[in-house]
């Protein structure tokens, strides 16, 4: 019994070890017919002599082929433009081609208007008038009314200038009185944010008349003399500007008068006037109502601007193709 088991085990071992040298010898087998077989095709075809030159000679022809390729898709969309209107009468045709360039018109405006909403403060000419602290002052008994203008360069900075005056008008503290009138002049600078919306918040500086009040005696005719000061102002602005011609701007700052900060020898808010008790010692006394010490330096102003942004002197590109279809139509006629 032991010696068949014996046997049995090494006819089991001799099978195991004869398998993989049969797979091994098919796959040796396989692939001697594979190189046989690849021996046996044929090999390409040799080039024409005319074909054996350097690789430009490709390239050339790539390059030939693709102009044929884009020609052949213009050739294309002609025929296919020609086909369109093979069947139309002369009034349809010249309907069609009217329709086409209007479409491509519409398509070029939408283009420049897309331009344009991107930067509405560039190289813009307005002219204002308004009142208040710009135009070009304001004061203890009422505002100033002027007119002015700005322009805003492509950097968004602003130069701007108003001239304005005060009406002589009716007293309305006392009776019997008036109240002296004059002008007054600003210039400035602003720098403006947000081009690409139509509310603008802008920064200003600016020097001028900044601020007046009335001396409280009358002169001999009855009228009370005005007092304006020059000095430095610097506001907030809320502007509104478009593409289109209207101009809006709302402002609020601080001025600076500096001969309102000096002794009352030198100060316009006060006056010489003689000592009672001896006419050796000059004494000065405040010209304006309610205010002791004279008038403030330092005080908040505030005024409205309203303009025309003129757009025919600076168009953008919608205004061109605008006139120049204008002249087209007028050169058609």
């Amino acid at each position: 019994m032991l010696k068949k088991l014996l046997l049995l085990l090494c006819l089991a071992s001799l099978v195991a070890w004869a398998a993989p040298a049969k797979s091994r010898k098919a796959t040796m087998k396989s692939k001697k017919k594979v190189t046989t077989v690849e021996q046996t095709v044929e090999a390409p075809a040799p080039a024409p002599a005319a074909d054996e030159d350097d690789g430009f000679i490709s390239v050339a022809e790539s390059s030939s082929s693709a102009q044929t390729a884009v020609k052949s898709d213009d050739d294309d969309e002609e025929e296919n433009t020609e086909a369109s209107v093979a069947g139309m009468s002369a009034a349809q045709r010249q309907d069609y081609y009217s329709r086409k360039k209007f479409e491509e018109e519409q398509r070029l405006d939408e283009y420049a208007n897309s331009e344009r909403r991107r930067d509405w403060l560039k190289d813009r000419l307005i002219f204002e008038m308004g009142l208040g602290s710009r135009m070009p002052f304001m004061g203890e008994s009422g505002v100033g009314f002027g007119i002015g203008a700005e322009y805003i360069t492509r950097w968004h900075v602003g130069l701007f200038a108003s001239y304005g005056f005060l009406p002589k008008v009716k007293d309305s503290d006392f009776e019997n009185m008036k109240l002296e009138g004059g002008t007054g002049y600003k210039i400035g600078i602003n720098y403006y944010f947000f081009p690409k919306l139509p509310m603008h918040l802008g920064l200003s500086a600016s020097y001028g008349t900044v601020y007046y009040d009335h001396d409280m005696e009358p002169n001999a005719e009855g009228i009370r003399e005005l007092i304006s000061v020059n000095g430095y102002q610097f506001d907030v602005l809320v502007s509104y500007l478009s593409n289109e011609w209207y101009y809006l701007q709302f402002s609020i700052g601080m001025y600076y008068a500096p001969d309102l900060g000096k002794a009352p020898e030198q100060n316009p808010s006060f006056k010489k006037t003689k000592d009672s008790r001896t006419e050796a010692v000059d004494t000065y006394a405040s010209r304006v109502v309610n205010k002791p010490n004279g008038m403030d330096k330092t005080g908040i102003v505030f005024g409205v601007t309203i303009g025309f942004a003129l757009p025919e002197f600076f168009p953008d590109d919608t205004e061109k193709r605008r006139r120049q279809r204008e002249k087209e139509r007028k050169a058609a006629k």
